[in-house]
């Protein structure tokens, strides 16, 4: 099969290229990456442990698996994913990004087989599909949203599993994830998400069905402003993760 549409959006691309540096601050512009990484991690390990039917209690319950990481950015998801024991492949589109998460990895010990590229090269180049296809806060920063999301679940092998995390499209997000966290909090830059790109679990979910998808759950993730934590939660208007599986 073959990508209809390139997924990259060079306007995109270059804030991050931008911001780079910073990714592994946990109090730079990336903190609120870092804020939401455990509870993002402690799901992902979870339904991966229990599609596969894996040992949760061991320390590496995901050797063995192959996982991409598509949008890595510099890594936060892709280094303890590969200490969970995973074998990871992790692309961005972004050269910085991967020089950072790269350089990190390299410190800290970590083997992760880092990519410059996209999606689409990966279908191009014919690489073999996953077992676990991580699709994280990526797709409301791509060209074509629907054909991203289909090239990326096209990519999960018989019997495998995906996980699509974005922000809504709705009153309430543009409120709290554009307005609230970058003009008013300073979490992010100004104009790193734009509300006519954000997409809703609908539009996530129609896409994977279209790719012979099964969709498994969609969960919310919500942040408290009094404890400032993140939790897991039924309210998708906002953050949400959602997770399908392709038929053995």
């Amino acid at each position: 099969m073959s990508p209809k549409s390139p997924s990259i959006d060079e306007s995109e691309i270059e804030k991050f290229r931008a911001m780079a540096s910073e990714w592994w601050d946990p109090k730079g512009k990336f903190k609120p990456l870092h804020k939401f990484n455990p509870v993002r991690l402690a799901f992902l390990r979870d339904r991966i442990c229990s599609h596969f039917d894996l040992d949760d209690k061991s320390r590496t319950p995901l050797q063995g698996l192959r996982v991409l990481d598509i949008g890595c950015g510099g890594g936060l998801v892709s280094e303890p994913m590969a200490r969970l024991g995973a074998q990871m492949t992790s692309v961005d589109a972004g050269e910085a990004n991967i020089k950072t998460a790269m350089t990190h990895a390299q410190e800290t010990g970590v083997e992760i087989d880092y990519r410059v590229g996209t999606v689409e090269k990966l279908i191009e180049a014919k690489e073999p599909a996953f077992d676990v296809v991580l699709n994280l806060e990526v797709v409301e920063h791509v060209a074509d949203a629907h054909q991203f999301v289909q090239d990326t679940a096209s990519l999960v092998k018989p019997g495998g599993i995906i996980f699509v995390a974005s922000i809504n499209r709705t009153t309430k997000a543009f409120a709290l994830a554009i307005v609230g966290a970058e003009y008013i909090m300073g979490w992010l830059p100004k104009g790193t998400h734009e509300f006519d790109k954000l997409v809703k679990p609908d539009e996530v979910k129609n896409a994977l069905k279209s790719a012979q998808i099964d969709i498994e759950e969609t969960t919310g993730v919500s942040y408290n402003p009094l404890t400032g934590e993140w939790s897991l939660s039924s309210d998708t208007m906002v953050n949400y993760m959602c997770v399908g599986s392709r038929s053995k």
